[in-house]
């Protein structure tokens, strides 16, 4: 495969990964409905820098230790599986509390309160990807597809994660700004909790398949 084949065979492949739906975006679309624009841009920041930090691991090798320890992809599966149920459940908690929007972690007036900053955002995108194992057996065999032949390997991964970052930052920019016009009506208490709830009940429902999921070789 030549070098323009391989960037644009690449570059769609990820577009497509990129904007189906999943953990990264619902975790998003959840931030930036009921907490607001800076919120959700700290947790894609978040996600994006996972996402960076598998495709190095990736290509320097660190990634496909995953492929080789199967206590290590173990271990990794069942911790990210109790991260997300835990947020999950912490969201269904929030969602069924009373419909005072405080309940929610907004101010009376719908703005993002001060208890979730910004860094709690980041490291909140940050984990949930990190923690996924399935993430770093994804860039392992993902990634080697679209090299071309006698190539720097390090390089074009470093390139390749460089792009899929770059791709996500556009999409979930959009996502966020998206949800901009209608932020008032979003953050209204029964709205508010809808969105708590579902967000969470999908990172459970997400926790769960993952603690189950059987690993193929």
């Amino acid at each position: 495969m030549d070098p323009m084949t391989a960037l644009a065979t690449f570059s769609l492949a990820a577009a497509l990964l990129t904007i189906t739906p999943g953990i990264d975006t619902a975790l998003v679309l959840r931030t930036a409905a009921i907490e607001g624009v800076r919120p959700a841009l700290a947790t894609a920041s978040g996600i994006l820098c996972g996402v960076l930090l598998w495709g190095l691991m990736a290509a320097i090798g660190i990634g496909a230790i995953l492929t080789l320890s199967e206590v290590l992809y173990f271990l990794l599966k069942m911790v990210g599986a109790a991260y997300l149920i835990w947020l999950g459940l912490n969201m269904l908690r929030n969602a069924v509390r009373n419909g005072a929007p405080s309940a929610l972690g907004l101010s009376p007036h719908g703005a993002p309160s001060q208890d979730h900053t910004a860094r709690q955002s980041f490291a909140q995108g940050l984990f949930s990807n990190l923690l996924n194992p399935k993430v770093g057996i994804f860039y392992v065999s993902f990634l080697p597809q679209f090299l071309p032949g006698n190539c720097s390997v390090l390089g074009w991964s470093v390139l390749y994660a460089l792009i899929h970052v770059a791709m996500g930052v556009l999409w979930f920019t959009a996502l966020t700004l998206a949800c901009a016009p209608i932020s008032t009506w979003l953050r209204r208490p029964l709205v508010a909790r809808f969105l708590e709830g579902t967000t969470g009940a999908l990172l459970v429902f997400f926790g769960l398949c993952l603690s189950l999921e059987r690993r193929v070789r």
